[in-house]
């Protein structure tokens, strides 16, 4: 039976519907208390769009400014309900429990976790608020694909509003091991948060491996063919007569579209200028990232010092370049690490630029999608050091754009990427020695050998793209409400 009566009962008109944080569309307050908004398509977006469209589809979630309106948004056809969140909201849930809580714990404890229960609080208080707004979009019998770490709570809640519904929920940072995450004082209420899904998916069958052994621990529930090794794709959790499937699916990117647009003429030409107003080096390295403290920034530029320190890279004719997009601009350990790094900038150009001439290009500001493409295309070596990533599809656009085999990419081991790009040259990034060697050997490469591994990695990128990805995880999905054979 559906619930009837009382908020987020009764069903609407959308058979999928999508939940994540964001709607796939910027929000901004005008000075005369307008707003306007613009499309801002990620890869999640050109993944489920066709979906969307042909299943009349319907995204849920906060389009990115504080006390907005309710109203639905309907974009080329796409149907999107803003769920509203408050500055207080925006501070205590976003900032605060998703991304200085949830975050550092789930990379790793790079950072020390906080854990404040009025955080807590307002994350299960918002939580409720998306799984509300989605009972009332869903159509009876609905599939409903929840997206990521800050609403790990709506697959239990939605289902208790709306147990008719199909409910996916897919994890896009990595699953800590059990001993990390057995420090979380609300652990047991995540993990039942996330068991109210029908299956539950991770990038990597570590991830899955981790959640199925604390599910059996902390909530007593029964696992059954749960090893999600190479074997089996698929473990599986009952709990009370529910079935909840656990699998590992990397996602990816649109690679024949970030193929096709590197091949353009306007693009192979900017980067060209852009290897002439970089100087003309030999050799260009770099780096794309949002600036976080796992993604290992600092590491790449203390290899990089070192290497020029010991001659193993040549001032005069290697540069750096990182581009570092703005990121979490009001939390604490994010003001630090952004101030670290430009210090360790200055002082590498201070040591080995030259007036006019600096060794590392340092641009703390979002960059154009097309001018980013065109970075790629020009880039002889693109360094991917992340201390803990789940995924990084920073490393598969690079591939994706290297359609002359040209280029070389370094990878940390710590990425899901690196499960998948094993000819790239993978490296520990807590070992300086190991990202120094694999930094000067990407560097001087023999032509055949990086044309080689280039043409594995492009294999790969090109043929397991977003949309094999979103089509195996809902196939699974459906597959959780086929009869069992016996």
């Amino acid at each position: 039976m559906v619930p009837e009566g009382g908020r987020g009962a009764g069903s609407g008109t959308a058979d999928f519907v999508v939940v994540a944080n964001r709607l796939p569309i910027d929000m901004e307050r005008l000075p005369d208390g307008s707003t306007e908004w613009k499309r801002s398509p990620g890869g999640l977006v050109t993944a489920l769009e066709p979906l969307l469209r042909r299943r009349r589809g319907a995204w849920i979630g906060w389009p990115g400014i504080t006390d907005a309106d309710e109203d639905p948004i309907e974009v080329d056809d796409l149907q999107l309900y803003p769920v509203r969140l408050s500055a207080e909201d925006v501070a205590e849930y976003y900032e605060g429990f998703s991304n200085a809580t949830l975050w550092p714990l789930y990379h790793d404890v790079i950072v020390k976790p906080i854990y404040h229960r009025e955080w807590w609080d307002r994350y299960v208080e918002v939580n409720r608020r998306f799984a509300e707004a989605t009972s009332r979009a869903a159509a009876q019998g609905a599939t409903v694909w929840i997206q990521d770490y800050q609403l790990q709570l709506v697959p239990k809640m939605l289902r208790m509003l709306r147990p008719d519904l199909t409910i996916g929920f897919f994890l896009h940072i990595p699953f800590p091991p059990v001993e990390l995450f057995m420090q979380m004082p609300w652990r047991t209420e995540i993990v039942e948060g996330l068991l109210g899904a029908d299956l539950v998916g991770f990038h990597l069958p570590g991830g899955a491996q981790n959640f199925l052994i604390l599910a059996r621990r902390l909530v007593g529930a029964n696992t059954s063919r749960a090893s999600v090794g190479v074997r089996s794709r698929f473990g599986e959790i009952n709990v009370g007569f529910r079935t909840v499937k656990v699998g590992a699916f990397p996602i990816s990117i649109d690679s024949t579209a970030l193929d096709a647009q590197a091949r353009q003429r306007s693009i192979r030409q900017r980067a060209k200028e852009i290897r002439v107003e970089l100087g003309n080096p030999r050799k260009i390295l770099l780096g794309v990232d949002r600036l976080d403290y796992t993604k290992g920034i600092d590491v790449r530029l203390r290899a990089f010092s070192e290497l020029l320190a010991e001659g193993r890279a040549k001032r005069d004719d290697t540069v750096l370049v990182q581009l570092a997009t703005p990121s979490r601009e009001r939390v604490e350990s994010y003001k630090a690490m952004r101030e670290d790094i430009e210090r360790q900038v200055g002082h590498i150009n201070g040591e080995y630029g030259e007036v006019g001439h600096p060794v590392v290009h340092y641009l703390h500001r979002p960059v154009p999608r097309e001018e980013l493409i065109a970075f790629f295309v020009a880039a002889d070596v693109m360094l991917v050091t992340p201390l803990r990533d789940g995924m990084n599809l920073v490393a598969k656009e690079y591939v994706a754009c290297r359609s002359d085999l040209g280029g070389a990419l370094v990878l940390s081991e710590f990425t899901g990427a690196a499960a998948e790009l094993r000819q790239a040259y993978l490296v520990n990034p807590h070992h300086l020695e190991n990202v120094k060697d694999a930094i000067e050997a990407a560097l001087n490469q023999p032509p055949e050998e990086g044309r080689r591994r280039m043409r594995a990695l492009r294999r790969q990128v090109l043929a397991h793209d977003v949309d094999r990805w979103a089509r195996s995880f809902l196939d699974a999905l459906a597959d959780t409400k086929k009869p069992r054979s016996v």
